[in-house]
């Protein structure tokens, strides 16, 4: 007998005003009620259960929320009939999207949207008008809770009050004063060494370096050690201290008692993303808090700052500037003036800490050869091949990376499926009461983790099939490129910033005394 139950994919989102997490692992209570209700909607309708979306801890206006795109990828394939919410809000507060997904592309994939609590159904027609009032409604409180909340921010910037997650370090908010810091004295000790030593003569990475051998965590890596809910940086060597860091702390007007906020402004209330604003626009309050710098040394320290302030040839760009990276870390190279007058480039994570990298070092004059050499050997290559020969070649090479990358996304889905299905089974077998509670957030977790891992991957490997599809386009104009810059006897930033994508450096081999370089092109 073929099976004709329809296939329902429930979401649940659990909004910013309504949060009440138990743990870091748990769902909230929220989210729980909404599955509950949904699970049981579902069951009394008939329908089965394909798969159960739920974004914690998201605005209606996020669009990046992972289980909501994750969903909308699968609505387009047709994994499943209906797609039923809580309430038409809790899929999205942006109008925008309303009309485009649940009047738009839903019905055109095949797909019924509805939700309980008010109503909404696209199966019946009397009451788009309702869905679209309901859409137009959600997209004014969206404004006017963004517009209210950056009139108090605002207000309490002014006034002094510190509104930021976590406070620089250094301080800690204070339990009994909203709004206020107090000293953090095992973080304040460090600031004031970190003062003391600069300006003792000592460098910011050579700073960087005496703390980091000292094995004291910087402050990414303190707030962790101190159990705050702190986001690492996912990079290697993120826990230690680096240039910026010092260079960051040296210049911060925090640590003399004033309050400094506003320096990064929001694009608008539809998106997280913020940009950075002129100092004017800055909110400085004076004497807002207990100094850890006294004035005297803060004003003695930002003299030194500026005397010690060198523009890098005469203000121009250096020539591999943001372009040279080490081959060994990824971080991107320093350049410096040796005695000899000449520029090198070396990565400065061989300064912070004993065995952070192997210490990539290498003169600009060496790395300039090294492009031009190349580029030449290019040049030559591609002169003696037959154009109709090197478009073939480009486009099978083309062709075969694709493929590759193909198979990768598809495996990498493949496996995202399963972690899914997994979770869903995890899920349903607590609610029978297979496994404990327990059992299923560990459990979940790490399903979770994986599956997130693997999207990611996915995101990543699309980016690099997009480009590879968009030269594919374009064709083969290497020939043309390269054919511009032959037999160069020096490179200018203009040509490295059109040629040049990155480039690894090595480190020089004890024996041949050559330092490997890779050179990534734009073409």
């Amino acid at each position: 007998m073929v099976n004709t139950k329809l296939k329902v994919a429930i979401y649940c989102r659990l909004s910013e005003e309504d949060r009440n997490k138990q743990s870091e692992t748990d769902d909230s209570n929220s989210i729980q009620n909404q599955k509950s209700m949904l699970l049981q909607y579902s069951i009394e309708q008939g329908w089965e259960v394909y798969n159960i979306y739920s974004d914690d801890d998201y605005t209606g206006s996020d669009r990046k929320r992972p289980e909501f795109n994750k969903l909308l990828t699968e609505a387009k394939e047709h994994k499943f009939d209906i797609i039923l919410c809580k309430t038409q809000s809790r899929f999205t507060r942006e109008l925008e999207l309303v009309e485009k997904y649940i009047h738009g592309l839903f019905p055109i994939w095949g797909i019924r949207f509805v939700s309980i609590v008010d109503n909404a159904d696209t199966d019946n027609k009397g009451n788009k008008k309702s869905r679209q009032i309901n859409g137009l409604v959600n997209e004014w409180y969206l404004e006017d809770m963004s517009e209210n909340i950056k009139s108090v921010l605002t207000d309490r910037r002014k006034n002094g009050h510190h509104i930021g997650a976590f406070a620089l370090y250094g301080y800690k908010k204070d339990p009994d004063v909203k709004g206020h810091l107090i000293i953090d004295e095992e973080a304040a000790q460090v600031v004031r060494e970190v003062f003391s030593l600069f300006l003792q003569g000592y460098g910011k990475t050579a700073i960087a370096r005496m703390l980091n051998d000292r094995g004291i965590p910087n402050p990414t890596e303190y707030k962790r050690i101190h159990g705050l809910r702190y986001q690492q940086p996912k990079r290697k060597n993120c826990t230690l201290w680096k240039y910026f860091a010092i260079s960051d702390m040296l210049n911060n007007e925090i640590y003399i008692g004033n309050m400094v906020q506003g320096k990064y402004g929001s694009v608008s209330y539809k998106t997280k993303q913020n940009k950075p604003r002129p100092k004017d626009q800055w909110y400085i309050v004076e004497g807002t808090h207990e100094p850890i710098i006294e004035r005297e040394m803060w004003e003695k320290v930002q003299a030194l700052i500026a005397q010690k302030v060198r523009p890098f040839t005469e203000g121009k760009v250096g020539l591999f500037a943001r372009k040279a990276r080490c081959m060994n870390c990824g971080y991107t190279m320093s350049s410096n003036k040796q005695r000899d007058g000449r520029r090198y480039l070396r990565c400065s994570n061989r300064h912070v800490a004993k065995d952070a990298c192997i210490g990539s070092f290498i003169s600009v004059t060496k790395l300039e050869q090294a492009v031009i050499k190349e580029l030449n050997k290019l040049s030559t290559a591609y002169l003696d091949k037959d154009e109709l020969e090197q478009s073939v070649t480009f486009n099978n090479d083309l062709r075969g990376n694709k493929e590759v990358l193909q198979k990768e996304i598809s495996a990498y889905q493949k496996k995202i499926t399963e972690y899914i299905k997994g979770i869903r089974e995890l899920y349903l077998d607590k609610v029978k009461g297979v496994i404990t509670e327990q059992d299923y957030c560990g459990l979940s977790k790490d399903f979770s983790e994986e599956k997130d891992r693997l999207e990611k991957l996915v995101i990543d490997t699309q980016k690099r099939l997009d480009v590879l599809e968009r030269k594919m386009q374009a064709g083969d104009n290497r020939r043309q490129l390269i054919d511009q810059y032959t037999n160069l006897e020096h490179l200018d930033r203009e040509t490295v910033e059109k040629l040049i994508d990155y480039i690894l450096v090595g480190k020089k081999d004890p024996v041949t005394k050559e330092v490997p370089v890779e050179i990534h092109w734009n073409f």
